[in-house]
């Protein structure tokens, strides 16, 4: 099973700064949705790994979540792919738990579900925290600037130190995109 691990907000729809609360402020990225049918046309398996800190916080509910999930899972059918499973850490930052991105708990599910390792895995997010957590886990991280993209660019083309169980994110080292249909053009036909 080829798996493509995919942040949500910023990746697959328009990120916003007061949480996306209902199906109707979630705007789905057009090219975003096609790059997820070409994935899966070419035999991956894209799976959702999502930090959803704003059911912790009070802003939505576990129904509202849901619809928001299925608009989306929907929306990729609809353009021909689809969505092996939606992780996501329902948590509030400082509950401590081991699933919200950077830690990798979330990755340990994926791998429970799949019975599989993500190790080696593409792993494409918009933020330093899927990056993180892409590499604890051995994924190969992918950033597309589309989200908060832009303002993480700088930060990895310099390097971040490693910070507890956090590892270093070498200068350079991260692949860098405008978006994820761009990610799934190199995926399909990398060019040295």
């Amino acid at each position: 099973m080829k798996l493509v691990i995919l942040d949500r907000d910023g990746v697959l729809n328009e990120d916003t700064a007061d949480f996306i609360k209902s199906p109707d402020e979630c705007i789905l990225i057009d090219s975003s949705l096609k790059a997820v049918a070409r994935l899966c046309a070419a035999g991956y398996t894209p799976v959702v790994a999502t930090n959803q800190s704003g059911l912790g916080r009070g802003h939505f509910d576990l129904d509202d979540l849901e619809a928001i999930h299925a608009k989306l899972t929907e929306a990729v059918d609809e353009a021909g792919g689809f969505l092996g499973g939606i992780f996501y850490c329902p948590h509030h930052p400082d509950d401590g738990c081991k699933c919200r991105k950077p830690k990798a708990g979330i990755l340990d599910a994926i791998e429970a579900e799949f019975n599989t390792s993500v190790q080696g895995v593409p792993f494409v997010g918009d933020h330093v925290r899927d990056i993180r957590a892409g590499l604890t886990k051995g994924c190969v991280p992918y950033l597309v600037r589309t989200g908060r993209g832009t303002e993480f660019e700088p930060l990895l083309q310099q390097g971040v130190a490693a910070e507890g169980t956090l590892p270093a994110v070498e200068a350079g080292s991260v692949a860098i995109f405008d978006d994820l249909a761009a990610v799934v053009d190199h995926l399909l036909d990398p060019k040295d």
